[in-house]
């Protein structure tokens, strides 16, 4: 099988990647904390890279915003070019009042509105989106080393960034409270667009998955980042990144 989307020669791609969903990132990622970097692709401007973190080789792979865009690059890294352990590392939304701006997640679990389970299981079960245990234990353990503050639990990823769940007068409103709210009371810390796909692409591939946010919105607060932050500013995100993919 080629690769449509990733312009490598197989042994470009390393097995432990990196997934930020902005290519920008994904270059500062590359040019900031990997040496011997070699660029492998930049089909559709989308980039990747590979280079070496403590001596390990360690792939950075832009993959574009939502479900469908990311699936495409899981697709490929994993069958194409046998990548074993992913990690994203994006933007989230806080969902509460105690997630705050440049807070780290991690997501334990990714619950979804998305019909991509549905579709995979023909709606026999409600399949559940986990992270890789291993993975999710060296990630604590590798922020605790860094003496980094990190909040663990489960995630919302959605199919739409622009939606009406939260109109009192729509589908899912009261008039008291808010689609969100019910997020909310059900612990939900965070919602984002890829971490359903890639806990969903990692399972029936059977490989080690973990996705790792930095909150970019607080939707608590009507706070958010700007451009030039949301692309420059996540450095810890990355470097508990690194820690847990090279171990």
């Amino acid at each position: 099988m080629a690769s449509i989307h990733i312009a490598a020669q197989v042994g470009e791609v390393a097995e432990r990647v990196l997934l930020p969903g902005d290519p920008v990132r994904a270059k500062i990622i590359a040019e900031n904390f990997l040496s011997d970097v070699h660029q492998y692709t930049a089909i559709r401007n989308i980039f990747g890279f590979t280079g070496l973190y403590k001596g390990e080789r360690v792939s950075v792979q832009a993959t574009g915003m939502g479900i469908p865009s990311i699936s495409i690059y899981l697709h490929e890294l994993i069958e194409v070019f046998g990548a074993k352990k992913l990690i994203r590392v994006g933007t989230c939304g806080g969902m509460n009042e105690n997630i705050r701006l440049r807070d780290v997640l991690i997501a334990q679990g990714s619950s979804t509105d998305s019909a991509v389970v549905d579709k995979v299981f023909g709606g026999a079960i409600n399949f559940s989106l986990l992270a890789d245990f291993d993975l999710l234990r060296k990630a604590v353990d590798a922020a605790q080393a860094l003496n980094l503050p990190v909040k663990v639990g489960n995630v919302i990823c959605t199919d739409l960034f622009y939606n009406d769940y939260d109109d009192p007068n729509g589908t899912f409103g009261d008039g008291k409270h808010t689609f969100n709210d019910k997020l909310r009371r059900y612990g939900i810390l965070a919602v984002e667009m890829e971490s359903a796909a890639l806990y969903l692409h990692a399972a029936a591939a059977n490989v080690q998955a973990l996705a790792i946010f930095t909150v970019s919105d607080d939707l608590w607060r009507g706070e958010r980042c700007n451009v030039k932050e949301r692309e420059t500013s996540f450095n810890d995100m990355i470097q508990i990144a690194l820690e847990t993919i090279i171990q």
